[in-house]
């Protein structure tokens, strides 16, 4: 039987750079869309490359789309600082672009369309683990945006339109797109570099963590899945033994990283991001799903991946490892404008399929 032909959004960057190999060794059949803003960022390893479409999402056609069977829309803003460089970008990058090809996608005949959300649309929730149903509270750009666009593209589904919302927790983990701007890996970085894992918060804020091999199993899982377990539904990613306070995980990065201490920042108060997750849905709809990583391995795995880089506070606070350093650098350098637009004589022409 013929696997899915799939389109992956944002396939260069930090999880589509792990999820295309991934889904490649499960035989789906692929094409990937990115505007490439993060070329050159992370660590020098190999990639997979897969046919692909140099181009905004902000400026897909409906044919492009057509001859897919499902689209996989990783393609954001990705964080919460960048969310704060132009909200009102945020909001028409990740919200009304992304509502855009759910619409597009639905008139070219696609018939599943996975949305990567986030649990952080639960905002400031306190201890107790929310669950699918739970009243979401997005407290940035970010967040909001993607509670906006799970509201408008779940009105597309229909008969032959299947969306599914998968609300990842934090995402860590090596990859060839490495960030360093996600709480694991930024802690990490800072034992790794200065002997110190430095807390901007007082430590008691929850965070639910899923390594991003994970991620791209749950999305595997959302193709594999019958479409009528998962139509038009949302799904927390993670696991209920990967929600910890951010103090936890500072504890788990000294232990793997040897001769480190943990740093308070002066003045450190409670961050209002502050949310546990219920993952109990995906376990039981999607029995196959079963992450494998947790925050100590994933530990281990980023300073495997750093070993011998001679890694610095500034290389990982710089543009290399954080995607608003890079933002900022290629407005400065007019690269790209103040719109994210790449400028004459910059960026890239689109490609076909």
């Amino acid at each position: 039987m013929t696997k899915p032909k799939v389109l992956v959004t944002g396939h260069a960057g930090y999880i589509g750079a792990v999820m295309v190999p991934m889904l490649l060794a499960e035989g789906f059949q692929l094409v990937g869309l990115d505007a490439h803003f993060f070329d050159g960022a992370g660590l020098p390893e190999l990639e997979t490359k897969i046919p692909e479409i140099s181009k905004d999402i902000r400026d897909v056609t409906i044919d492009e789309l057509k001859g897919f069977d499902a689209i996989i829309h990783l393609a954001a803003l990705s964080n919460d600082p960048m969310g704060d460089l132009k909200p009102e970008l945020t909001l028409e990058i990740n919200y009304r672009a992304a509502v855009r090809l759910a619409r597009l996608a639905r008139e070219a005949g696609l018939q599943r369309f996975l949305f990567s959300s986030s649990c952080s649309i639960y905002g400031a929730s306190g201890s107790q683990a929310l669950d699918e149903t739970a009243r979401v509270a997005p407290l940035t750009a970010y967040a909001e945006s993607k509670v906006r666009t799970e509201d408008e593209v779940s009105r597309l589904a229909d008969g032959g339109f299947s969306p599914v919302f998968l609300r990842n927790a934090t995402a860590y983990g090596a990859s060839p797109r490495l960030r360093a701007d996600v709480v694991l890996n930024n802690l990490t970085c800072w034992a790794i570099a200065t002997g110190k894992i430095h807390i901007t918060s007082d430590g008691t804020p929850w965070r639910p963590l899923v390594h991003i091999e994970d991620i791209s199993r749950a999305f595997i899982e959302a193709l594999r899945a019958p479409r009528g377990a998962i139509h038009n539904q949302a799904f927390n990613v993670g696991s209920n033994q990967q929600n910890y306070q951010v103090r936890d995980i500072a504890e788990i990065v000294k232990q793997v990283v040897n001769g480190a201490s943990v740093e308070y920042g002066e003045n450190a108060s409670p961050d209002a991001r502050n949310y546990r997750v219920d993952f109990s849905k995906i376990a039981r709809v999607m029995p196959s799903f079963r992450p494998r990583w947790d925050a100590r391995s994933g530990a281990e795995q980023i300073c495997d991946s750093l070993a011998g880089t001679g890694l610095r506070v500034e290389d990982f606070q710089g543009r290399r490892f954080t995607r608003l350093a890079q933002l900022r650098f290629l407005i400065e350098s007019g690269r790209i404008d103040s719109f994210l637009r790449w400028t004459r004589g910059h960026g890239f022409a689109t490609t076909a399929k």
